[in-house]
């Protein structure tokens, strides 16, 4: 698909329309962070998406949001989506926001009250896409162990106990020849 039929990067769209939330909706909710404005971080082109964060003074989201229209593919607003990046699977629920169109949010921080300034909000932002980016954190890899090598199989073994006989037979032994010998 050529470049020009692209949708553009969200994020102008993004500040202008969470600005005017923040000044209608959100006006004097105790649980803002007064510390903190709207602010688009790291939006990126990702697959036929755009992806990036969404800091606010009441949440922290990461954002998808269409890039090929052709693409995407909208749900009803508050419907979940499951996305896949290297760091693992993570649900997003369908929003749609006047002047912005549809996208999806993954919440990290709300309320965001724990943050003491914008530029920290900012790099924790910048962090979480990065993280969400880097395969070295998908959890699922942590959580499958290795099979066991010869070494785990014997300590394995005499750590179970034992009669004389599988000493005498070398029960203590990795079974190299399957079951059933």
């Amino acid at each position: 698909m050529p470049d020009a039929a692209l949708l553009p990067d969200p994020s102008a769209a993004l500040v202008t329309a969470f600005r005017r939330v923040r000044a209608t909706r959100m006006a004097g909710l105790p649980f803002l962070n007064d510390r903190l404005d709207v602010e688009a971080v790291g939006f990126r082109p990702w697959k036929a998406h755009w992806l990036g964060a969404l800091v606010t003074p009441w949440f922290m989201n990461l954002v998808v949001a269409p890039r090929d229209g052709a693409q995407w593919r909208p749900l009803p607003p508050g419907d979940k989506r499951r996305y896949a990046f290297p760091a693992g699977d993570y649900d997003f629920v369908s929003a749609h926001e006047e002047g912005v169109g549809p996208f999806f949010a993954c919440s990290l921080f709300s309320p965001v009250l724990e943050f003491d300034d914008q530029p920290t909000a900012r790099y924790v932002a910048a962090h979480a896409l990065d993280a969400l980016l880097d395969p070295a954190n998908d959890e699922r890899a942590r959580e499958a162990p290795a099979p066991p090598g010869p070494i785990a199989q014997v300590q394995r073994k005499l750590d179970e106990p034992m009669s004389r006989r599988d000493v005498l037979r070398g029960g203590f032994l990795p079974d190299v020849h399957g079951p059933g010998r």
